[in-house]
């Protein structure tokens, strides 16, 4: 067994003592899965590196014990913790792009581990590598272990990082987020290859995730953490069946699914509270629908539920002191949601139509310099986005969905070959005199009947741009990356961030304008004001998502390309930025190509499915049609291995 008892973290802050994980205990047994799940910065992947003994060097073990079949690693030396490190207990990283190192070939780096904790040598490493690779999914192993990270996509990187460290063969298994990246097939893939390894050779696995689809059909136990606090830890049936604390219903309710469609997800207001606080009462009352009075200062303990079985305990006092017959009056459970009717197919006009989109890398390069082979990454792609629409494109990992998205934005100019055209229509909006104009501005009205006429009306193609013209494009399209971190400048800190963008796309607003707007997003975002004064080092992965999305925002587009926005994101957060996103939707008329893996957040905010295999769009068309009566076969494939969160019976 791998105990943790009592484990407390802090790291040393600006603000004071951040205790980051405040008195942790659960037990994790060989051949069992034990799901820790919780939002973005309440100490999910902080636990993680303190159980690897890898916290940051302004963080240290304050407390508790964590033994491993009878022995306290804490009392290890560092020599020989490496040598449970990776052997005994491995772990998957949150963000691959960051876990591997970007000068070393994927193979070496898994030859490196393999040779480090097994007695596999030479060729009889790799030749392990390449059939671990081929376990994961990636294509083309023997080829694929000699590149660099940089030359595959972000769930390949992933499936690597999952390749490195199941080839060390651990007993025990920290997975911190491992299929965030992957699409759903993939993700099918590599849970059954767990759950197999689980048979083989009893693996213990500790699953840190926010996809409660993932943890209903993987794990034996949950715990629920909330700002460093395990608040509620039950049999994953019961917890799915019966959730007792009121942070574990409403975690319930905000999940996206074609049910919800057409109406707000039930997001839970504010966000998790900062841990260098003195904390007097219950640490989520200040966001709980049912809290009572004395909840603000009473700190309630870890208790076992009366009517649940052994197992089962929550940290609320509606189980261990309900003093109040009723609870007193609670913030509301936000739900943005749009008002008015939504403009009907003839009242909307045409933003951006892709003909033929064909994107070619070299792969090697010929004696005088020209290319002397290709990879064809997408094979001549079409499709439209009306304004106000959403355009979901889905498929594997590898399949082209990314290298279109940074098609469209003019990100891959110098990297690859572009054919075809992508024309970018102007902007609309109704006159005083019930006439259609052009408009100059990137957030332009759509009326009745609005064709885009007039002087300048006529669409540009993004791929034939330059200078002062493709500026103005890249103001009205901006993208969401899918790594944040990667994709963040980490010595700027968030307010310079922000306003780079403001300041390149957006001189007219003097700088009260832009402080003012700044204020805005991340308010919108789901982040404290107080974001703006730090570096993206600071924030957890979900959170730096939050500012990649600010920052997308900032410059007022008309379409943004939304590569995985949600990826990183726990069950509440998402809906606050599905919230967002259909709000913003409607009142600016903003358009989004949305790349996602996710088919519960597909069925909530798409309006038209494009998916995608091997860099050409396979089938199309409304979500209703595509995800409710999909023709081919891949894509029934697709549908058939998404997880679902499965709410059977409690347990007596």
């Amino acid at each position: 067994m791998l105990k943790i008892e009592d484990i407390k973290v802090h790291l040393d802050a600006e603000a004071g003592l951040v205790r980051a994980i405040d008195g942790m205990r659960l037990t994790l047994s060989r051949g069992e899965t034990f799901a820790l799940v919780g939002e973005s910065g309440c100490g999910k992947s902080m636990t993680a590196l303190a159980l690897m003994r890898l916290l940051p060097e302004n963080g240290r073990i304050a407390g508790g014990r964590l033994d491993l079949d009878g022995q306290d690693l804490f009392d290890l030396s560092e020599a020989r913790m490496r040598d449970v490190r990776g052997g005994r207990i491995g772990m998957i990283f949150q963000e691959p792009g960051t876990s591997l190192n970007p000068v070393m070939k994927v193979g070496d780096q898994i030859v490196e581990a393999i040779e480090a904790h097994t007695p596999l040598r030479g060729a009889a490493a790799r030749a392990k590598a390449v059939d671990w690779l081929r376990r994961v999914g990636i294509p083309e192993p023997e080829r694929r272990i000699d590149d660099y990270p940089f030359r595959m996509s972000g769930g390949q990187k992933q499936r690597v990082m999952i390749a490195m460290t199941l080839a060390a063969e651990p007993h025990y298994l920290i997975a911190d987020e491992p299929t965030t990246a992957l699409d759903v097939t993939i993700q099918a893939q590599i849970l059954d290859l767990l759950k197999d390894l689980q048979r083989e050779r009893g693996l213990g696995l500790l699953l840190i995730t926010h996809d409660l689809g993932v943890v209903s059909g993987m794990a034996h136990q949950v715990a629920l953490m909330y700002a460093g606090q395990i608040v509620e830890v039950a049999p994953a049936q019961d917890f799915f069946a019966a959730p007792r604390h009121p942070y574990a219903r409403l975690l319930l309710k905000a999940l996206p699914d074609a049910d919800r469609r057409g109406e707000p997800l039930a997001a839970i207001p504010g966000t998790v509270p900062p841990l260098w606080q003195d904390f007097d009462g219950c640490r989520f009352a200040p966001r709980c629908d049912r809290v009572m009075v004395h909840c603000g200062s009473t700190c309630p303990s870890l208790a076992a539920v009366p009517d649940r079985p052994a197992g089962h305990e929550v940290r609320c006092l509606l189980y261990t002191d309900p003093r109040e017959a009723l609870p007193r009056a609670a913030p509301q459970v936000a739900a943005v949601g749009a008002t008015g009717p939504a403009p009907s197919a003839a009242q909307r006009p045409l933003l951006l139509e892709v003909k033929d989109l064909k994107v070619r890398y070299p792969l090697s390069r010929g004696f005088l310099g020209g290319s002397k082979k290709w990879f064809d990454a997408v094979g001549g792609v079409s499709w439209s986005i009306e304004a106000g629409r959403t355009l979901a494109l889905v498929g594997e990992s590898g399949c082209g969905k990314t290298t279109t998205g940074k098609a469209i934005v003019q990100l891959l100019r110098r990297v690859a070959t572009i054919e075809g055209q992508a024309w970018l229509h102007p902007a609309v909006t109704p006159s005083s005199t019930g006439k259609v104009a052009t408009t100059a501005g990137p957030h332009a009205g759509i009326g009745p009947g609005a064709q885009p006429v007039g002087q300048g009306g006529a669409p540009q193609d993004l791929f034939a741009l330059d200078g002062e013209a493709l500026r103005e494009a890249r103001r009205q399209v901006q993208i969401i990356f899918q790594d944040p971190f990667a994709s963040l400048n980490p010595r700027l800190r968030v307010q310079e961030v922000l306003e780079e963008g403001l300041l390149a796309l957006r001189p007219e607003l003097d700088a009260a304008a832009r402080q003012a707007l700044l204020h805005d997003l991340v308010d919108q975002v789901g982040l404290r004001r107080d974001a703006l004064g730090r570096f993206p080092h600071e924030f957890s992965g979900g959170q730096r998502q939050r500012i990649a999305i600010a920052r997308a925002l900032a410059v007022e587009p008309r379409l943004i390309v939304c590569d995985e926005p949600t990826s990183a994101l726990d069950v509440s957060v998402q809906a606050q930025i599905l919230n967002l996103l259909r709000e913003l939707q409607r009142e600016r008329g903003l358009s989004f190509l949305f790349i996602t893996h996710n088919i519960g957040v597909v069925e909530y905010i798409a309006d038209d499915v494009a998916v995608m295999q091997a860099g050409r769009i396979v089938e199309a068309g409304s979500c209703a049609q595509v995800l409710g009566e999909p023709t081919q076969a891949y894509t029934r494939t697709l549908l058939a291995a998404v997880p679902r969160v499965v709410q059977r019976p409690a347990a007596a």
